[in-house]
């Protein structure tokens, strides 16, 4: 009986460490949530290329030059060019001064056709677009028109090419 007992002594002890023992299943979980945020913020860039009329013996030069814009994606943008710095000069007649005296009247314009001139007035003759994210190429169109009688020398001016976004 003392082994019959031992027998059930042991095989409880045994079934307990077992119990005991064996690994640990987790069956429950919990989940959370992690909030991502960013603000895009619109901007743009312009630069302005040089235009080259050459040599003007009183025809009409045509010549052109470029400005490069890079706005965000998305964003509206005008591009204006203002009179530049000559004296007298008004965005419809712009005008070189020469190293000797004297000015070269010319002109600007949106159009290969050289038909809409190129202000800063925007909504009326400013140059209207959208930012692609990416590096966008306008064409300026100028002229020196005709029949001009400056003096000799080398003629010259600076216009400001303002982006409003």
């Amino acid at each position: 009986m003392f082994a019959k007992n031992n027998r059930i002594v042991a095989a409880s002890i045994a079934a307990i460490v077992l119990a005991t023992s064996a690994p640990q299943s987790f069956a429950a979980t919990a989940t959370g949530s992690l909030t991502i945020s960013a603000n895009v913020v619109a901007a743009c860039t312009v630069v302005g290329s040089a235009i080259a009329f050459g040599a003007y013996t009183q025809a009409v030069v045509n010549q052109t030059g470029g400005i490069t814009v890079l706005c965000t994606n998305g964003t509206a943008y005008n591009v204006g060019l203002d009179a530049g710095t000559g004296t007298g000069a008004t965005t419809a007649a712009r005008k070189m001064t020469g190293s000797g005296g004297g000015t070269l009247n010319y002109a600007l314009y949106r159009d290969s056709g050289r038909t809409n001139n190129w202000g800063s007035t925007i909504g009326t003759d400013t140059l209207t677009g959208t930012g692609s994210g990416l590096i966008q190429s306008l064409t300026v169109y100028g002229q020196v028109a005709a029949a001009q009688t400056p003096l000799a020398g080398t003629y010259s001016d600076t216009v400001t090419v303002t982006l409003t976004y």
